[in-house]
C-alpha cells in the first residue's frame, strides 16, 4: 500500500504499471530513497508477467524530475557519490532493458538525470510545458547516468555535444523538432495520452513479441548491419514456438481479435 510520503508511487491499471517520482516539493529529485524504490519497483516488474507496459512520471504539475538531489550529493564524500551514480547507471540499464515497453511522461522539468530518467526509457511523451536538458557541465561535473552514450545516439552526436557542452535547456517544441521526444501533447492530455499509447501496445500486440521486438532493436543498435540481423533473426526464432503465434493466425481465420497470454 503506497502512501503520499514514500519517494514513488507505483499503481496499476491492468496490464499497465505507472511509477511516479513522488517528491514534487523537491522537484521529484532523486535522492537515495527515491534511487532505492525505483530499483525495487523495476526489479519486481521484471518478473511480473501480467504487467505488459510501464509509464513513468512525476508528481505534480512542475517537475519529471529535476535531476539528482544536489542538496543531499552536497554532504557526500566522494566514495558516496561514485556509489550513488554506480547504482543509477544500473538502474537506468536495467530500466534500458526491461522486457516491456516503458514510456516516459515528461510532465514538466527534466534535467539532468531527469532527462537521462527519460532517456532510458522506450518512448518519451512531453507535455508542451515540458524543459529538458542535460545540465551537468554548469556544475563542473558530466552526464553520469548514461547521457553521453544514449543523447547522441537518439539526436545525433553534434546536436548532443552542442546540448551537453552548454548546458542549454530544451523546450517541448525543440526537443520534438530533433528526436529528444516522439510527441508532445497539452500537459492536461498527457497522462490519458500516455495510458493510451501502452493501452494500444497492451491490446494489439504479444508480450514475447515486444520484449523480442525491444532486444533486437537495442542490441542491434549497437553492432554492424550484418551482426544487427543476425540478433533478429535469432529474436524471431523466439517467437516461433510460442502460443501467442499459433492464437494470433489461429484468430486470423476466425476473423476475431486475439487473445495473448505471453506465452
Amino acid at each position: 500500500m503506497t502512501t503520499a510520503t514514500e519517494p514513488l508511487l507505483v499503481a496499476r491499471e491492468g496490464a499497465v504499471a505507472i511509477l511516479t517520482l513522488n517528491r514534487a516539493d523537491r522537484m521529484n529529485a532523486v535522492d537515495l530513497a527515491t534511487l532505492a524504490a525505483l530499483r525495487a519497483a523495476v526489479d519486481e516488474l521484471w518478473g511480473d508477467t501480467e504487467v505488459r507496459a510501464v509509464i513513468v512520471t512525476g508528481a505534480g504539475e512542475k517537475a519529471f524530475c529535476a535531476g539528482a538531489d544536489l542538496k543531499e550529493r552536497a554532504g557526500m564524500t566522494p566514495a558516496q557519490v561514485r556509489r550513488f551514480l554506480k547504482n543509477i547507471r544500473e538502474v537506468m540499464g536495467e530500466i534500458e532493458h526491461l522486457p516491456k515497453p516503458v514510456i516516459a511522461a515528461v510532465n514538466g522539468l527534466a534535467l539532468g538525470g531527469g532527462t537521462e530518467l527519460a532517456l532510458a526509457c522506450d518512448i518519451r511523451i512531453a507535455a508542451d510545458n515540458a524543459s529538458m536538458g542535460l545540465t551537468e557541465a554548469t556544475l563542473a561535473i558530466i552526464p553520469g547516468a548514461g547521457g553521453t552514450q544514449r543523447l547522441p545516439r537518439l539526436v545525433g552526436k553534434g546536436r548532443a555535444k552542442e546540448l551537453i557542452f552548454t548546458g542549454r535547456r530544451v523546450d517541448a517544441a525543440e526537443a520534438l523538432a530533433i528526436g529528444l521526444v516522439e510527441d508532445v501533447v497539452p500537459a492536461a492530455e498527457l497522462l490519458d495520452r500516455a495510458k493510451a499509447l501502452a493501452l494500444r501496445i497492451v491490446e494489439n500486440t504479444g508480450p514475447v513479441a515486444i520484449a523480442q521486438a525491444k532486444f533486437a532493436i537495442n542490441r542491434g543498435m549497437e553492432v554492424d548491419l550484418e551482426s544487427g540481423l543476425a540478433i533478429e533473426a535469432k529474436a524471431y526464432e523466439v517467437t516461433i514456438p510460442t502460443k501467442d503465434r499459433t492464437e494470433a493466425l489461429r484468430a486470423f481465420g476466425e476473423k476475431r481479435k486475439p487473445v495473448f497470454t505471453g506465452e
